[in-house]
């Protein structure tokens, strides 16, 4: 399976239709699986 992302405004797409409350369950669903393969943020460094 290819190492696929969704991009940033795809991803900022996808939390719009989580949070919109008319939206039917397949669009929210659609949205979730977007969102899941949205790059891992990185981690702030470590304050010393």
């Amino acid at each position: 399976m290819a190492n696929e992302k969704t991009g940033k405004k795809a991803g900022s797409n996808a939390s719009k239709v989580l949070k919109d409350s008319k939206q039917d369950k397949p669009s929210k669903s659609a949205a979730g699986s977007a969102l899941t393969q949205r790059p891992d943020k990185k981690a702030p460094p470590k304050k010393k």
